[in-house]
């Protein structure tokens, strides 16, 4: 409940002066469009496609994401400077495209990312564009926002827009192979990793082997997935992509949080018998001494394994 008395980071826009660092984020979701612009919690049958125009800030501090209220400062915070909807997946493929090959051949690499449980839309792009600029990933960022109520109460509405969102995720990842991305890694935070490996399952029961010749690694952090569910899951995948990495941390309050909720001692991403994942394809990350504050966002939230990482 503690995650929801913060403040919530929002991302403010602001015209293209033709002096900042700017990157694009491509953008699907499942969320249904605000009357202010944005995409809210509900859900939509259909995957809405779009581009943000992202300026990078030189000075930002590592490891936060400045944006709260209506103060804008370009030089610590991430702002929008543009942005383009589209009408249908070929138009969105066909931009993505374009910006993969401003990139050498060899470095056409695109990252996913999955947000996690009581997320905005705006928390979701902002946790994208930190981690590329905290962690220098090149390549194209591309995030896929499901339906979180993004309320701290709504945990059983999250589980079930997880499930609710698997379709979009999958055909996310068809859209980003057919526009020429050489290597696509997938990064999923708390509850969106139940979401990634869902789809991941269902690709590898329609194609059995097709999931890791498509994806080239996924890492899961903090991730709020049952232990024996996940075994399961992965049972049905025929080879897991390769790195396939667990960020798991016993400071993980949110986590504690969740087995309460589930009736559960821990989760995945809080797991301490690692004995139970034996014969698994995997690799598990400790981080519980990065983690700080309510430790669910250790990669995100600490300068020292942001170094370490990097």
């Amino acid at each position: 409940m503690l995650l929801g008395c913060a403040p919530r980071p929002t991302l403010n826009s602001i015209p293209d002066s033709g002096d900042l660092d700017t990157k694009p984020v491509f953008i699907a979701t499942t969320r249904q469009a605000d009357d202010h612009g944005g995409f809210g919690p509900e859900r939509e049958q259909t995957v809405s496609y779009l581009r943000y125009d992202i300026s990078y800030p030189p000075n930002r501090p590592a490891g936060k994401i400045v944006g709260f209220g209506q103060t804008i400062n370009p030089d610590i915070q991430f702002l929008k400077v543009g942005s383009a909807g589209y009408s249908d997946a070929t138009a969105f493929r066909q931009n993505l495209s374009s910006a993969l090959k401003t990139i050498s051949p060899a470095d056409r690499e695109v990252l996913i990312y999955v947000h996690g449980y009581n997320n905005s839309f705006d928390e979701g792009v902002l946790r994208l564009t930190q981690l590329t600029d905290d962690l220098n990933m090149t390549g194209v960022a591309v995030h896929y926002s499901w339906p979180s109520a993004a309320h701290p109460l709504a945990y059983e509405y999250d589980q079930d827009s997880v499930l609710f969102a698997r379709d979009g995720l999958e055909d996310l990842i068809a859209q980003v192979h057919a526009a020429g991305a050489r290597r696509v890694v997938i990064a999923a935070h708390s509850m969106g990793g139940i979401l990634v490996v869902e789809a991941l399952r269902q690709m590898d029961i329609a194609h059995p082997g097709s999931v890791a010749k498509a994806i080239d690694g996924v890492v899961l952090l903090s991730p709020d997935i049952d232990v024996e569910v996940f075994k399961t899951q992965l049972s049905r995948i025929q080879d897991l992509p390769q790195p396939f990495v667990l960020f798991v941390s016993h400071r993980d309050r949110a986590l504690s949080l969740s087995g309460r909720l589930t009736g559960q001692r821990e989760r995945l991403g809080n797991i301490r018998n690692y004995s139970e994942l034996a014969g698994l394809n995997l690799t598990i990350l400790d981080v519980t001494q990065f983690s700080i504050g309510i430790g669910h966002f250790a990669l995100g939230d600490s300068v020292a394994l942001l170094q370490f990482v990097s």
